[in-house]
């Protein structure tokens, strides 16, 4: 007699300690994908996620004003503050917990800053490549504490800004992840939407056989039945269902 064994699907994981590496004094960088000096032509990406950059912003440092364009720019603030301008009009000053959407569209610029004089700024920033171009720039900021709740997963970006989402130009769908330490949250599977990238920010996770732990990125390709995420310890994460 014969027992059927579980197919997993393909996993592809970006450990921690393996991202490109950059040191400007005042900014230290890990680069999950090629960007900058940093080139690796087996490291440009994952489906339409460009850029996952996790970078730490001096005290009283940070990017003058700079363009953009024809990009979905996300950034996620870790620990410290963030203080953003740009040419949308639009003045922030971005807390840890909070994840700012920025679509460039047909051009914008903008700076970020650390306003603090003696703590660092660590952040998450996530590029993501638009299906629509030259598009009206757009703004947004989602204030977590306020909108995620524990062992669950929170819609907060998508494509057709379904559940309350912000809408985004991209078909995909950007999920924020809180799970308690043993419990689980389902990934589903989603035919319009197959493949999954999952960062994590804090804790550790287990996932279509890998386990994860704190800045760790996995991608799971064609995803044809529904996964558990299990929280070895108290996890964080941002969740990517990409086309």
């Amino acid at each position: 007699m014969s027992m059927s064994m579980e197919v997993l699907p393909k996993t592809i994981k970006r450990p921690a300690i393996e991202r490109g590496e950059a040191n400007h004094g005042w900014l230290r960088a890990r680069h999950t994908f090629s960007f900058g000096s940093y080139y690796d032509p087996q490291q440009m990406g994952f489906r339409t996620l460009r850029v996952i950059n996790d970078d730490v912003v001096a005290p009283g440092k940070g990017f003058g004003t700079h363009p953009h364009s024809n990009m979905e720019i996300f950034t996620y603030v870790k620990s410290g503050k963030l203080e953003h301008k740009d040419s949308m009009g639009n003045g922030a000053i971005i807390r840890p917990g909070n994840l700012q959407y920025m679509s460039a569209g047909s051009g914008v610029t903008h700076s970020e800053f650390n306003p603090s004089a003696t703590e660092n700024t660590e952040l998450y920033q996530i590029w993501l490549q638009p299906n629509v171009v030259d598009g009206e720039p757009r703004y947004a900021e989602k204030r977590l504490a306020d909108l995620a709740a524990k062992n669950t997963l929170t819609l907060l970006y998508s494509g057709d800004g379904r559940e309350s989402s912000t809408q985004i130009r991209q078909n995909a769908a950007l999920y924020f992840g809180r799970v308690d330490e043993g419990n689980s949250v389902s990934l589903s599977a989603v035919s319009q939407l197959p493949h999954a990238w999952i960062q994590v920010i804090s804790g550790s996770l287990s996932v279509a056989g890998e386990d994860l732990e704190v800045s760790d990125g996995l991608g799971i390709e064609s995803i044809t039945e529904e996964l558990e995420i299990m929280a070895s310890a108290d996890a964080e994460f941002l969740l990517f269902h990409l086309n």
